[in-house]
């Protein structure tokens, strides 16, 4: 297994040199980048090969939340996890929703940090235990897809759906169904439009709530 390659983001030089410390001890990752400000890790997500970017909420110039929407909407694919102090509902439910794939707290112990890296880097949706009954209102009144939704997908957005639900990402829904990572995307763009839901963690939440799944 080749090494993770990670981005750290975050605005305070000293923890971020100590999450770089910590990582740096594991044989099994590597630190591809450093930004200080969303702006930066932006610019790096577009430019460095990365497995995984590890990104504070709150910070000055462009927050986490704001790199995070304008990341996907220049189709990073790469693995993202917020790293934050904030435990607020609404950034949590707002993280998810503009396609984090992880949610974890500042005051984690150093080797559940690593473990849930690894687990994110994995394909794994990551969340701090104290935060997981979030989860599930994440599809709120409102946002909940028709009862009926299931049967307006083809055979194929089915298939995406289910890997969804098991929180595999683009690179390994491609590798399994052995079609490209642009077509599993379009797959998922149209699966989203169906269901009338705006990310794939509400998919995958919705997934899990409908039993065959």
């Amino acid at each position: 297994m080749s090494e993770i390659r990670l981005l750290i983001v975050d605005d305070h030089p000293l923890f971020r040199c100590g999450v770089c410390q910590l990582v740096e001890m594991d044989p099994d990752m590597v630190i591809a980048g450093e930004a200080a400000n969303g702006a930066e890790a932006v610019e790096a997500a577009n430019t460095l090969d990365l497995d995984l970017i590890l990104m504070d909420m709150n910070m000055a110039r462009m927050d986490g939340l704001e790199a995070l929407r304008q990341m996907r909407s220049n189709g990073v694919d790469t693995r993202i996890v917020m790293f934050t102090v904030s435990d607020a509902d609404d950034d949590v439910v707002a993280a998810l929703r503009a396609g984090a794939d992880g949610y974890l707290l500042k005051d984690m112990e150093p080797e559940d940090l690593l473990d849930r890296i690894k687990e994110a880097a994995g394909g794994k949706l990551v969340i701090s235990p104290q935060l997981a009954a979030i989860l599930a209102g994440i599809v709120s009144t409102g946002r909940a897809a028709p009862t009926d939704a299931l049967s307006s997908l083809t055979s194929r957005e089915l298939n995406i759906l289910r890997a969804l639900a098991r929180g595999m990402s683009n690179k390994m829904i491609a590798r399994r169904l052995d079609i490209t990572e642009g077509t599993v995307k379009v797959h998922v763009k149209n699966l989203l439009r169906k269901l009338g839901l705006r990310s794939r963690v509400e998919a995958a939440v919705w997934a899990v709530n409908q039993g065959e799944l």
